[in-house]
């Protein structure tokens, strides 16, 4: 005779495994927790139809009774959805912090430099994707901040650095100038691409538009194409609204793929920049500060003395404080020859002890320190 069952050892085996399964489900959820950060970093999509594709088909390969594949396949395709609504959850809380800079229900007037279509566009459609917005372009990045200090617009969104150009310190000097102040920052992955009149053939352009930063960024690609004028011009996606208005079958732009579709024309050669991982950083300004718990990277404009020692000095306050210099680049000081202006980027928040103790030193140090700003960094 077989053994005889017993249907209460039978539950109590049951509940020992859904117990296991629990605590294995809590540890694919921590980790989908981190999958979550890194997409977000890397600015990747919520759902990957093809990663599914591939758990799904392994399910009938995990199971020695193959009676049971397709169950496991229906839990693992549940299990996936939950995990892409708690991807979703999270990202939205993360946006949310971004959001709490202006109230809900109101329409927020925000300014970029260029038109429709240029990467100042994508980060102003990016940063502000949660609030309703009124966007108003301006011809220079003066015009913005001049209209962010006047109160024309509440907050301005302008370029600082690139990943392969480096820094645009005329746009540090504007926001002291105008006495404006950082609250946010965003970055925007760049792809340059070649774009004209629907029609005209590559060997035909003889012109192309863009702005001279798109250019260097595209050297090895023009190298190729020696009769391809490269005209500077006041924006890359300004290029393109001029191509659409011509309509010739000689003239090209370099821009972003978003800019073809709004003016209409046809993409001819794509991600033409040498540098495949090129990001764009922006500063979102506005009149007043933010102060935000949250906030971990501090932009700051200091001038030194001019005698030995002083940017050394200034570093090892950084150095002793703990806090992480991410960025510095000097500005001569107009009108004093030899003499600059640092802008610093750092980690940390203005309410922590470290931070006041450095900026204590270096204010004793400088003969002028600014807090340009104190925000929530971007990761890429």
């Amino acid at each position: 005779m077989g053994e005889k069952l017993d249907l209460g050892k039978i539950r109590t085996d049951i509940d020992r495994i859904d117990e296991e399964i629990a605590h294995l489900f809590e540890e694919r959820m921590e980790t989908v927790n981190k999958v979550a950060e890194y997409k977000k970093a890397n600015n990747l999509p919520v759902r990957d139809e093809a990663r599914e594709a591939v758990v799904l088909g392994k399910c009938k390969q995990r199971v020695q009774n193959s009676a049971y594949a397709d169950g496991l396949r229906k839990i693992m395709a549940q299990i996936m959805d939950i995990s892409v609504d708690q991807e979703k959850k999270l990202l939205a809380e993360t946006k949310a912090r971004k959001s709490v800079i202006w109230s809900q229900g109101t329409v927020v007037p925000v300014g970029y430099q260029g038109v429709a279509g240029a990467y100042s566009y994508l980060a102003v459609k990016k940063y502000f994707a949660k609030a309703d917005i009124s966007i108003n372009n301006y011809m220079l990045f003066e015009d913005v901040t001049k209209a962010v200090r006047e109160g024309k617009i509440k907050y301005g969104v302008l370029p600082i650095e690139n990943s392969s150009t480096g820094g645009i310190t005329e746009v540090y000097d504007l926001i002291r100038q105008y006495n404006c102040y950082i609250i946010g920052e965003q970055c925007i992955k760049v792809e340059h691409n070649l774009m004209a009149w629907p029609g005209t053939k590559l060997e035909n352009i003889t012109e192309v538009y863009s702005h001279p930063q798109g250019f260097s960024q595209c050297r090895p690609f023009f190298r190729q194409y020696p009769k391809m004028q490269q005209i500077p011009y006041f924006n890359t996606a300004k290029g393109a609204e001029l191509v659409s208005k011509e309509k010739t079958n000689y003239m090209a732009a370099v821009t972003s793929k978003e800019a073809a579709s709004i003016y209409g024309l046809e993409i001819l050669a794509a991600g033409i920049n040498a540098n495949t991982n090129n990001y764009t950083r922006f500063f979102i300004i506005a009149a007043e500060p933010v102060k935000s718990k949250e906030a971990n990277k501090i932009t700051m404009v200091v001038a030194l003395k001019h005698e030995p020692g002083s940017l050394y000095r200034l570093l090892s306050y950084f150095q002793a404080g703990g806090l992480n210099l991410l960025n510095i680049e000097s500005r001569p000081i107009e009108g004093k020859s030899w003499e600059y202006f640092f802008h610093i980027d750092v980690s940390g928040n203005l309410e922590e002890s470290p931070v006041q103790e450095a900026l204590e030193k270096i204010k004793k140090e400088a003969t002028e320190c600014k807090i340009l700003g104190n925000y929530i960094a971007d990761k890429i």
